[in-house]
């Protein structure tokens, strides 16, 4: 067990070395012992992970009252997308953006706040068309309609720079559409790692400074919804890491919604004698982090063909 006191405290990106040939299992999950006064938005900040994915790896801890001395696992073990590591690859399920730096051999991985039930962030493949420092705000029509008959507030034609814009200081326009999704910063404390947007794609304020130093116009950015990903490990480990399925609609928000067996590797697991259970276990529990449901060496079994992409 890693103690976070062991640990640097992270204040932007958490990066990871470039994973070796055939491996997609990367970092490791330190554990901080809650001290008086702390709450898990606070401590979700001071190691960069998202509100939702520190709740779901530490489910019972009460998130805004925690008992001080309760050990609480930091959920920075993941495993990698299965895509090309190239540009920026952001995973909706997650609620996590992955900058993939070959040419200095690092992974660098952010929380993000992504467009809530009815705003949903498409699936895209795309690239940045446009940076913008101290960006306006201009809200579309809808979004004023809808602040007006719910919550009574007039919102401008145009908010400009500053203070009170919610796209913080920096924003990455994506090609995708009539270029109305961005990547951004924000003005508030609260709403990393929850679906809180109105489509776009939300960061720390440090982050989004980070990231918009790094891009280049041009970069490529890919946006996938994979709420289970399976790595077969080159010692002969097999992962399996689960979040919660997005909700499609209202009548899922706060329904836990279950992720049924992939019946591919469901019958590999079974005819190579591995833990099916567990792997059942996981797609019930959706802790976010990677769980061993067995190792194919351990029963003298061979990889199957294309492991490598379970």
């Amino acid at each position: 067990m890693l103690f976070a006191s062991l640990v640097p405290t992270l204040s932007m990106a958490n990066d990871y070395v470039w994973p070796e040939a055939q491996t997609r299992l990367i970092g490791d999950n330190p554990v901080h012992i809650i001290k008086p006064g702390e709450h898990l938005e606070l401590i979700a900040k001071q190691y960069n992970v998202g509100f939702l994915a520190l709740m779901s790896a530490n489910p019972g801890v009460d998130p805004y009252l925690p008992k001080p001395g309760t050990f609480v696992t930091i959920p920075q073990q993941l495993i990698l997308p299965d895509v090309d590591y190239d540009g920026i690859v952001i995973n909706l399920a997650e609620l996590r953006l992955y900058y993939f730096d070959p040419e200095n051999q690092k992974v660098h991985i952010f929380p993000i706040g992504i467009g809530s039930v009815g705003r949903e962030t498409p699936i895209m493949k795309t690239k940045i068309s446009q940076k913008r420092e101290n960006p306006t705000w201009t809200p579309p029509a809808s979004l004023r309609k809808e602040y007006l008959e719910e919550r009574n507030i007039v919102l401008p034609d145009v908010v400009p720079a500053g203070p009170e814009n919610p796209l913080g200081t920096h924003a990455l326009r994506l090609a995708y559409g009539t270029g109305s999704y961005l990547i951004h910063g924000t003005n508030k404390d609260f709403g990393i790692g929850l679906r809180v947007s109105a489509g776009c794609i939300r960061m720390r304020p440090d982050d989004i400074v980070w990231l918009f130093d790094k891009v280049a116009l041009g970069e490529k950015v890919r946006i996938i919804n994979e709420p289970v990903k399976t790595t077969y490990e080159p010692d002969g480990s097999v992962f399996v890491e689960v979040h919660r399925p997005l909700s499609i609609d209202e009548s899922e928000v706060g329904k836990r919604v279950l992720t049924q067996p992939d019946p591919l590797i469901a019958h590999w697991l079974k005819s190579n004698q591995m833990n099916f259970s567990r792997y059942r276990a996981a797609l019930a529990v959706q802790s976010g982090v990677p769980i061993e449901v067995g190792n194919a060496f351990a029963q003298n079994k061979a990889a199957p063909e294309g492991a490598a992409e379970l």
